[in-house]
């Protein structure tokens, strides 16, 4: 052996003595450093090499169940979207059937409290003219709604949170004190003409993280044929 070598071989032996002296001195170290279990060969022969390679197989398992719990989530979000698109479809079909304003009201309604099974919603229109007996919508003056809702108004769009004890009267009227959490979206083409509110009892379930995606849709399906029925 060359003296290169010799002195090569003795270096490795001390790196492997300063490694090994570190597991020593922390045996912790693969639980707070799994992957380097995944990337270790090791032999099963006997004595500690084995609870490795034990430890390993473990590390691999809860790896593998990780993913399938990532790919079952993955899986339900799509069967949960493809009911949800389903939904919609439905919804925007009956609105374009729908002859006149009435229709277009009761179409949206009957898909939210059947369909989409939402506990809370409203529908308010803010057009000068429009009658009065569109139930179970209502029509209410655009000053009103400055004054009550204006906060909601002057967003371009969606939003979901918590909200004031008048706003809510506003927009939920008798049912109000039940309401926890909303998501609402103005109506607008060209100018604001309503305003699309739906609710839950929990506080916590319309958050301002959510996506409101399907619900922006949706106003702008209304936002297209409404004002063509006032």
């Amino acid at each position: 052996m060359t003296s290169d070598e010799t002195g090569s071989s003795a270096q490795r032996r001390q790196e492997e003595d300063r490694v090994a002296a570190y597991l020593r001195e922390h045996p912790s170290f693969f639980d707070r450093h799994p992957e380097v279990l995944e990337s270790l060969n090791l032999s099963h022969d006997s004595g500690k090499a084995v609870s490795l390679v034990e430890r390993q197989i473990t590390v691999l398992r809860e790896r593998n169940m990780e993913m399938r719990q990532r790919l079952n989530n993955l899986l339900e979000s799509a069967r949960s979207n493809d009911l949800l698109f389903e939904k919609t479809k439905r919804l925007v079909l009956n609105v374009l059937e729908a002859g006149n304003l009435q229709g277009v009201i009761d179409a949206l309604y009957t898909s939210l409290g059947t369909d989409y099974q939402v506990e809370f919603y409203s529908l308010l229109l803010f057009t000068p003219g429009t009658e009065a007996s569109l139930a179970p919508a209502r029509v209410v003056g655009l000053d009103e709604a400055q004054n009550q809702v204006g906060t909601l108004l002057r967003t371009n769009r969606a939003i979901c949170g918590v909200l004031r004890d008048e706003e809510l009267a506003f927009l939920f009227g008798d049912q109000a004190e039940k309401v926890g959490s909303v998501a609402a979206v103005t109506l607008n083409h060209g100018s604001t003409f309503g305003i699309l509110a739906i609710g839950n009892a929990d506080p916590h379930y319309y958050r301002s993280s959510m996506g409101t995606l399907f619900l922006t849709y949706i106003a702008e399906v209304l936002n297209r044929v409404i004002p063509r029925l006032l």
